[in-house]
Formats: structure tokens, sequence, C-alpha cells
């Protein structure tokens, strides 16, 4: 079956099979918070990381867990992986934790799966859905932990409702299901966090970009990402001329 599968199809397969993997471990209740999510992010790590290079034995790869090799930087084709997005949730035994195995392209976010296996729900990019209307007060996600103060101050400008949510490929696939509007982060992030969300969300035809309206370039030696902003189209220049008019933080 791997022997025919699109890049699209061994990612959602991957992310799916990662996803079953960890609510096993948890659901065996022989462990606990940090050590619960010690374990998750071992076990779906050895997983993917395995099953990439075996499957695509010609491609980079990158993954949180994974001590980073810079060979990757050589190769057109790198998958980057989060095997756990969301530790603290996946430990809580809540729904907001993902599961991310995307594929950079000439450094953009190409294909991806996004497994949200607390509800049973995979997102990629070969199957986009309808992403649902707008309702009238957009609702912009947030960290449950720590809104970022631009976030805070874009949602009171334009009157949107703030939505506490946990990982950020949860955050992000909120957007397309239709349960928030606007995910707008500035808190820094890694490449891993948002490949896979990325391109899932390019895929049903969102903005997604930087904060200034920048590109997101993906496999790069400095892992580093500032800032991100996903929403639908219709919004994106109010989002960013908002941010923009933002003063300086002192």
């Amino acid at each position: 079956m791997t022997d025919t599968m699109t890049d699209a199809q061994l990612a959602a397969h991957l992310a799916e099979v990662a996803g079953k993997l960890l609510l096993t471990v948890r659901d065996s209740g022989m462990l606990s918070l940090k050590a619960l999510g010690k374990a998750g992010d071992a076990t779906a790590n050895q997983f993917l990381v395995h099953a990439l290079r075996e499957q695509r034995p010609e491609d980079g790869l990158l993954s949180e867990e994974e001590k980073d090799n810079l060979d990757r930087l050589q190769f057109a084709r790198t998958w980057i992986v989060d095997p756990v997005d969301g530790t603290r949730e996946y430990g809580e035994a809540r729904t907001d934790w993902a599961v991310h195995v995307g594929l950079a392209v000439d450094g953009v976010a190409t294909v991806g799966a996004v497994a949200l296996p607390g509800a049973g729900v995979v997102l990629r990019t070969d199957q986009p859905r309808a992403v649902p209307p707008a309702p009238e007060t957009l609702r912009m996600v947030v960290s449950r932990t720590r809104p970022a103060r631009e976030a805070v101050a874009v949602a009171e400008a334009i009157g949107a409702e703030l939505v506490p949510m946990g990982s950020a490929g949860a955050k992000a696939m909120a957007v397309i299901l239709g349960d928030a509007d606007i995910y707008l982060h500035s808190g820094g992030q890694f490449e891993w966090d948002s490949c896979a969300p990325v391109a899932v969300a390019l895929a049903h035809g969102l903005h997604c970009s930087r904060i200034d309206g920048s590109p997101l370039v993906y496999n790069q030696a400095d892992t580093y990402m500032p800032d991100l902003l996903i929403c639908r189209q219709e919004h994106a220049e109010m989002v960013l001329s908002r941010i923009a008019a933002l003063p300086a933080e002192a």
C-alpha cells in the first residue's frame, strides 16, 4: 500500500496512526503528567521518524523530538513533524492537541496532515473541506496560558471574541472547522509547530503569513519562527493593517 501512496496520503496515514499510538499510551493508565508527555513524545516520534526514513529515504527530515541534522538543508523536500503538539493538553486528556506531519518543498509548506486524535479528526491537504462562513462577531483563537499582546490588541480593535485553546495545530484547525476565524501568534514558535498546519490551511484557501505579511519559509538552518497569521482571505488585509498600526512595545 505504501508504495502507491501520494505524499498527502502518507502524511495523513502517519498522523492518524501516531495519534492512535498516543491514545493507547495515555489510555494505558500507567503514566501521568510529565512522564506521560515524555512517553507519548518518544513513542510517536520513533514511529514517525522510522516510517518517514523508510517510506521517503531521499527526503530531508526535521522533528521536534529528534536531534537536528543540518544535512536536511541540501534537500528540496523536507518532512517537518511534531509528534505531539500540545504535550500539556495531551497529558490532561483534553482534545486540543495534535500530531503534525508536513512536507516543505523549496521552503514552502506544501503537503501535510494534522491529526486531532482526541476529536477523531484528521485534516489534510488533499481532501479540503468547505470552511464554514464567519459569524458577525469574529473569534480570535489564542493561547490558554499566555495570549499574545498583539492578538489581544487586534481583537479589541476589531471587536473579536478571544477563544482560548491549546496547541498551535488545534488553533489553526479551529479556523478550518469553523470554531474560530483568526489565529494570530507572536510569541515565537518553531518550524514543526506550523509547517503541517500551514500546508493544510493553505489547501483550504486560507491566508497564511508572518504578521508583517511576508511569506513563511521552512527548512531553514534556524528553525525559530517568530510569528504567524492564519485567517480567512477576506480578513487578512484588515488584520495585517491593525497589526501594523500597533504601537511598539515599550
